[in-house]
């Protein structure tokens, strides 16, 4: 029989084990699986549908569908996004090199075409519209794309500038590339430019593994966080037990205590009673904190004054009103026939005041 009664208690544990880690962000803990048993089969048999985060594995599927959808945009759009970037750069750095060093007439012609592309593009992407907006809808400034067109520089410098362009594009990304690299490693600054053009090829996979180990970290201390809760919780309502069972304890014993020895001990039992009653109160002041603000206390304190003026208010107002209608009452059957007659004649008066206004204003217009 005890054997019997060792092995459902294992399974149990097992199954609450498992019921915890099938959800780990409710705040559930061992001793509520224990009081309630027929929940926790009811959460061990939803744990066979839904994960970790309660989602069900259709949904998780279509949610990954999206992220991956949107991801795949988010990428799209990333990468045009970093080539207008660069090209704005390139013209900026351009600019500021002309104000300061003597630049080719080619190059500088090269530059200016190529900003002169972009203002146009970037003026006509702002003219397009979009697919969710209104057709009808008056451009802006009055003006259309074709009239932006036909301020593109000639063909021929555009044509020249497209030959040109992935040679100066690419040295742009790898200067950045080989800036970054040494942002990331600055003792790899003083390297040679073939050496850092290899290690910016391992710097993907690098920066990769390092945000997995600082999402499995992050994974790992939000586990940790909730098992340090439980743990604390579980601590709390022991100690909390053992407590009440030394004050129990103290409360039967008190007056059986007569000797000089079991007084000090009982004055060393209250004083690490109070010690620890002290520590309790203590952390319960620590998570107050925590949970509530100076300025919500005040308001708090405000809103209970408040609601206490008003409830004596209404208090002496009943008082008054069923002082009232006790003296109300001693008069009988015969004045609440006239009072009811009062009411009436004071409805009537109403009514007709009501009417004689109306007619007045009436009359008036």
């Amino acid at each position: 029989m005890s054997v019997c009664t060792e092995s459902s208690l294992g399974k149990g544990d097992s199954l609450h084990q498992e019921v915890l880690a099938s959800f780990p962000l409710c705040d559930i803990t061992e001793d509520d699986m224990t009081q309630n048993p027929q929940f926790c089969k009811l959460l061990a048999t939803l744990a066979q549908h839904v994960d970790q985060t309660g989602l069900t594995v259709p949904l998780k599927t279509e949610l990954d569908k999206a992220e991956q959808k949107l991801q795949s945009q988010r990428r799209h759009w990333l990468r045009s996004e970093s080539l207008s970037k660069g090209l704005q750069e390139m013209t900026q750095e351009h600019c500021i090199k002309k104000h300061h060093t003597t630049v080719p007439p080619d190059q500088n012609m090269f530059y200016e075409t190529m900003e002169k592309c972009l203002l146009v593009s970037q003026c006509i992407r702002q003219l397009d519209p979009s697919s969710t907006t209104n057709q009808d809808q008056p451009s802006l400034l009055g003006l259309s794309s074709q009239q932006v067109m036909e301020l593109m520089p000639p063909e021929k410098n555009i044509q020249r500038m497209k030959q040109g362009l992935p040679g100066e594009l690419e040295k742009h990304l790898k200067k950045k590339c080989l800036s970054l690299v040494s942002y990331y490693q600055p003792e790899w600054d003083n390297e040679s430019e073939g050496l850092k053009t290899i290690k910016l090829s391992h710097l993907s996979a690098q920066l990769d593994k390092e945000k997995k180990r600082a999402e499995s970290q992050k994974e790992t201390c939000r586990e940790n966080t909730v098992l340090l809760q439980r743990q604390t919780h579980l601590y709390l309502s022991e100690l909390i037990k053992c407590i009440q069972l030394l004050q129990s304890l103290i409360l039967d014993h008190r007056l059986r205590i007569q000797t000089d020895l079991d007084r000090k001990k009982l004055e060393y039992f209250e004083g690490k009673l109070e010690l620890v009653l002290q520590k309790i109160k203590a952390e319960m002041v620590e998570i107050q904190l925590d949970t509530y603000t100076v300025d919500s206390i005040s308001a708090h304190r405000k809103i209970r004054e408040k609601l206490d003026t008003e409830l004596k208010a209404c208090q002496g107002e009943k008082q008054s009103v069923e002082l009232k209608l006790a003296s109300f009452k001693i008069l009988g059957k015969e004045f609440e026939t006239l009072a009811e007659e009062y009411c009436r004649l004071r409805q009537e008066i109403e009514m007709r005041n009501w009417a004689l206004k109306e007619f007045t204003q009436y009359s008036n217009k």
